[in-house]
């Protein structure tokens, strides 16, 4: 059985990416199938390259057994559309950004990571970087649904 490697993708990879990276991690973990993906977050821009997630972000994802300290935030590489089977975007904003950078031959590989959890009835996990504790958690209740579908639809091939 082949490896799945999947990408999620914020602005600047310190609040939602990386959280959609390690809970998808710790999901795919207590199910046992955790050999079965290479896992890995980035951001569109580089404000914040080798900086270590929000502390918010980390403090939010630790109360529900979810580990970010180790993650560090990266730029997307033009690499990135070959090395991943999926793209995981956050936004539409962001989805965009990526589409106009990705090759032709690649660009059905990104997917706004909401498709996954379309019970919610968002499009976008939204930024909390100017919000409260609450701002993060709402992230969380988000990632952990569309990382649940995500998970089940991948289980399926």
């Amino acid at each position: 059985m082949s490896t799945r490697a999947l990408l999620f993708v914020c602005m600047g990879n310190i609040c939602r990416s990386p959280t959609a990276e390690g809970v998808f991690r710790k999901l795919a973990a207590d199910r046992g199938v955790a050999h079965r993906f290479e896992v890995d977050s980035a951001g569109t821009h580089d404000y914040h390259v080798g900086a270590a997630p929000d502390s918010r972000a980390i403090a939010a994802a630790r109360r529900r057994g979810v580990d970010l300290s180790a993650l560090c935030a990266r730029q997307v590489t033009k690499q990135d559309f070959t090395r991943f089977d999926l793209v995981l975007v956050m936004d539409d904003h962001n989805y965009e950004r990526l589409a106009s950078e990705c090759p032709p031959p690649h660009r059905g590989k990104i997917r706004l990571f909401m498709e996954y959890a379309p019970q919610t009835g968002r499009r976008a996990v939204p930024d909390p970087y100017y919000g409260g504790v609450n701002a993060f958690e709402e992230v969380l209740d988000l990632v952990e649904q569309a990382a649940e579908g995500l998970l089940d639809e991948l289980l399926k091939d």
